[in-house]
């Protein structure tokens, strides 16, 4: 009923806005409307001792068109297909049989209406209806996970207020989210998202939040969350500057989870930028209750704990990772960064290993970047050892 009233209350709005004007301003909504072609290249590999290694070379496309706008409304529709040159040559998370016994490379073949929405955004107010790329703050809790061939979008109502200076009041209910395994392991969901954010405070951005997850088919990810952060940067002098986030969250089984548990999260970093070159350090703590770790089901998993992919979820004794990056700009167009993890349990000490991490971002052309990644974990007896390599090209029109 609530996903039938808001379709009915916002489509209703749009077929009377468009009914009251001229069809010469309706073909304008076509004429000003644009075309987007996002395509991407890539090829990955990942090792693991005792597994065969996987080699994914997958070529992802994405068509789509956004409106002009009229009286404040637009409309989006963008499809999108994901192709490996050899399906079974790596594991597509446990979903093609040919690659059993191989390391998991979560793209997956498929095609699908990526979004398809529509939006009314005017004087303050922006609300989007339907299929929907939704990102939030840092993304560590709700994300696109735009690092996989197939992103992560959200059958959803989001509605964004930004009509006082300086603050953002944002309320999401999510009733379907369209995972990064095609629709194959798609969840349903029952899920409110409120964020306020305000960003006239000295020196950086206050931001408040409650996220209450509730999926039917996944109830162990169910969670009630809320939580705080501070971040901005101040100008020490010319050439340098400090960044820093503080970040502190409660969570607990809620909905259809059948877990009862009460755990932390928190997260302190500090950064400098000296012209073209960064540095960062930082400490982030996911906590861990009765046999459960602090959830982030819906977050951009791979920014976070290792390029290596090994914490997307944090194991039952919690999860502390301290780490050092460093990045520069040593030519126009590419960027060079490298990050190191020690990562251990929150509670009971066990020392879960190191990874290094590096990167390399290049801009060679108006509509073409090339990325190549490399994270190596050393497990000091948790799971296994990994190295993972990937290289690919983008192009975006």
């Amino acid at each position: 009923m609530t996903k039938l009233c808001l379709y009915t209350a916002i489509c209703g709005s749009a077929a009377l806005a468009f009914t009251a004007s001229a069809a010469s301003t309706i073909d304008e909504v076509f004429s000003e409307g644009k075309v987007s072609l996002q395509t991407r290249a890539r090829y990955e590999t990942a090792s693991v001792p005792g597994l065969k290694d996987s080699n994914a070379a997958t070529l992802r496309n994405r068509l789509g068109f956004t409106s002009g706008k009229f009286n404040g409304f637009s409309f989006m529709l963008e499809g999108e297909d994901v192709t490996a040159l050899d399906s079974d040559g790596y594991n597509q998370a446990g979903l093609n049989p040919g690659g059993a016994g191989r390391p998991v490379i979560a793209d997956v073949e498929g095609t699908e209406i990526n979004q398809s929405w529509l939006a009314y955004n005017a004087e303050g107010h922006a609300a989007k209806l339907g299929r929907q790329r939704f990102v939030l703050d840092n993304v560590r809790y709700i994300g696109d996970v735009g690092w996989r061939q197939d992103m992560q979008t959200f059958d959803s109502f989001t509605y964004a207020n930004t009509s006082v200076d300086g603050l953002t009041a944002t309320y999401g209910y999510f009733w379907q989210i369209n995972r990064i395994f095609s629709d194959k392991r798609d969840w349903d969901s029952d899920s409110h998202v409120f964020n306020l954010s305000y960003a006239k405070v000295p020196g950086g951005k206050l931001t408040g939040y409650a996220y209450l997850f509730d999926f039917d088919n996944a109830a162990a990810n169910s969670t009630a969350t809320y939580g705080a952060s501070y971040a901005g940067s101040t100008k020490i002098e010319d050439g340098l500057t400090l960044t820093y986030r503080a970040e502190v969250a409660t969570q607990s089984d809620y909905g259809n989870s059948a877990f009862d548990y009460s755990t932390t999260y928190y997260i302190g970093e500090l950064g400098a930028n000296f012209g073209s070159f960064k540095v960062l350090v930082g400490y982030e703590v996911l906590g861990a209750d009765n046999g459960q770790g602090f959830k982030t089901p819906l977050a951009t998993l791979h920014k976070f704990n290792g390029f290596a992919d090994v914490f997307l979820g944090t194991p039952p004794d919690g999860l502390q990772d301290f780490y050092l990056s460093a990045g520069i700009t040593p030519a126009k167009g590419l960027t060079l960064g490298a990050t190191y993890h020690d990562f251990s349990a929150d509670s009971g000490g066990a020392n879960y290993g190191t990874e290094f991490d590096f990167v390399a971002v290049y801009k060679f052309a108006d509509r073409f970047t090339g990325v190549a990644k490399y994270a190596s974990y050393d497990s000091d007896g948790y799971r296994s050892d990994i190295d993972r390599f990937s290289i690919e090209v983008n192009f975006a029109y």
